[in-house]
């Protein structure tokens, strides 16, 4: 396998779908790249040399934020909303959905799983 940005790639995907395992690389952004130093992007990644595999590394460290330096802006970014007291710091500090979605119901990934509160009786111990 081969390793880009320390990310390892898959040696049996084409170029265009191995790089898209680099976070912050899609497809549009892997096929730019390909484009951008004329490389075949239906090439097995397996089958590209060192010095294709530098140019690439080089190229998106250039170009794109990825990988750490992506994923610490993320993390910077939801600690400032937190840190101001925003109503969407204050969603992420919950741990509940940021982006109006409801939580009556669903919102399962968000909030964990489901907490029973003791105490409470059913309909039928009412009558």
């Amino acid at each position: 396998m081969a390793r880009l940005i320390g990310v390892e790639i898959p040696d049996n995907k084409r170029t265009v779908i191995a790089l898209t395992y680099i976070f912050g690389v899609g497809p549009t952004t892997a096929a730019a790249t390909c484009e951008a130093l004329g490389l075949d992007p239906e090439r097995r990644a397996k089958e590209l040399t060192d010095e294709q595999l530098g140019a690439i590394s080089a190229h998106l460290e250039a170009t794109y934020l990825v990988e750490g330096a992506l994923r610490r802006m993320n993390t910077q970014n939801v600690h400032r909303l937190r840190d101001i007291a925003c109503y969407r710091g204050l969603r992420h500090r919950r741990g509940l959905p940021v982006r109006g979605q409801r939580t009556k119901t669903n919102a399962r990934s968000r909030k964990g799983p489901k907490k029973t509160v003791a105490g409470k009786k059913s309909v039928k111990a009412m009558k």
